[in-house]
C-alpha cells in the first residue's frame, strides 16, 4: 500500500512540474509575441517614406538574399537615403567585393552613409568606400587593408601516426595548397601572386574612393588596424560620429529630414533572421577565417576588450 501511495504522489508531482513548464512556455510564446509587435510598431508601415538601415554584422559573406535586398533599395521610391551600420572584422574578399558593388548601385541612385560601430575592418571597411560619407566612433578598429590566405599541412602528424597521403594532379600547382603536402617554392609564389592581385584591387577601391594616391593608399594598406579617431587623421573616413551624427549630415547635406523615420532592411523570414542565421552566423564568426580552405580573405583577427 505504501508503494502505491508513493507512486501517486510522484505521478502528482510530475504532472505539477510538466504543468509548469508549459505554463512557462505559453508566456514565453507571448512575451515574444508582444515584443515583436511592440518592435513592429515602432516602425513606419510598409510603404512610408523612410531612411532605410542595412545592418552588417559579424563575418561578411555572400549572401544572396542580402545582396538582392541591397540592390532593391536602389529602385525602391520610399527609401530617400541608406544607411550602412557596420560592426564586422571582415570576411571573404568575394563577399565584401560583391556587396560593395550592390551598395555603389545603390549611391549612384541615393544618398549612402556609413556608421561604423566597434569594428568595421577589413572586408568591412571595403564595404563603407561606397558612402558619400563614412562616420566611425573614437574607438572603432578600421582599416586592416589586406587579404590573407591561409592553409594548413599535416603530414608531419600522418608520418606519426602510420598514415600517408598521395595526389594525382594535371599540373604541379594543383594541390597548392594542400594539407597532406607542404608548400613547394613554386606553389608558394603563386598563391603570393593571387593574394597581391587581390591585395591590389582592394588598394584601388580604397584610392579611387577616398581620392588617394594608391602609392599613399599602400603606405596605410599593410595590414594594420586604425582606431577611429587615427583613420579619420589618415583620411580613410570622414567624421566621429554614430548614426545621430549621419542624420544631421543628410538633414544638412542632402535636405533629408532628420524626422524621418528609420526602418531596418529586412531579408529573409522570421526563422532565417533569428534562429535559421544566427547558429551558422556564430560558427562561421569562430572559425570563418582560420578553418575556411575555399577562398581569400580579407579580416580582422584580433581582439579588443573592454
Amino acid at each position: 500500500m505504501a508503494l502505491e501511495t508513493d507512486l501517486l504522489l510522484d505521478r502528482r508531482r510530475l504532472k505539477r512540474r510538466l504543468n509548469f513548464w508549459r505554463v512557462a512556455a505559453v508566456v514565453a510564446v507571448v512575451a515574444a509575441g508582444v515584443a515583436v509587435a511592440g518592435r513592429a510598431g515602432s516602425l513606419p508601415a510598409v510603404g512610408v517614406r523612410h531612411v532605410a538601415r542595412v545592418n552588417l554584422t559579424g563575418v561578411i559573406t555572400e549572401d544572396t538574399k542580402l545582396l538582392q535586398a541591397v540592390t532593391d533599395l536602389a529602385k525602391d521610391a520610399t527609401v530617400p537615403a541608406v544607411i550602412v551600420s557596420i560592426d564586422s572584422p571582415g570576411g571573404s574578399v568575394a563577399g565584401g567585393e560583391s556587396l560593395r558593388a550592390a551598395l555603389i548601385r545603390v549611391a549612384a541612385a541615393k544618398p549612402v552613409v556609413a556608421v561604423m560601430r566597434g569594428t568595421a575592418a577589413s572586408a568591412g571597411y571595403m564595404v563603407a568606400l561606397p558612402a558619400a560619407r563614412i562616420f566611425a566612433r573614437d574607438a572603432t578598429l578600421t582599416g586592416s587593408i589586406g587579404v590573407i590566405l591561409q592553409t594548413g599541412e599535416v603530414s608531419g602528424l600522418l608520418g606519426k601516426l602510420g598514415a600517408s597521403a598521395e595526389a594525382i594532379t594535371s599540373g604541379p600547382l594543383k594541390d597548392q595548397p594542400s594539407l597532406t603536402r607542404g608548400l613547394t617554392p613554386q606553389g608558394r609564389e603563386y598563391l603570393h601572386g593571387l593574394v597581391d592581385d587581390m591585395y591590389d584591387q582592394f588598394v584601388g577601391m580604397v584610392a579611387e574612393a577616398r581620392h588617394m594616391e594608391p602609392t599613399r593608399v599602400r603606405e596605410l594598406a599593410d595590414g594594420r588596424a586604425y582606431t577611429g579617431r587615427q583613420a579619420q587623421k589618415l583620411g580613410l573616413v570622414d567624421e566621429i560620429g554614430g548614426e545621430l551624427e549621419a542624420r544631421d549630415w543628410l538633414a544638412r547635406e542632402r535636405g533629408i529630414p532628420a524626422s524621418t523615420p528609420v526602418r531596418d532592411m529586412q531579408t529573409g523570414t522570421l526563422y532565417e533572421r533569428t534562429l535559421g542565421a544566427s547558429l551558422p552566423g556564430f560558427w562561421q564568426s569562430l572559425f570563418g577565417g582560420v578553418a575556411a580552405p575555399g577562398g581569400a580573405w580579407a579580416i580582422w583577427q584580433g581582439q579588443v576588450g573592454g
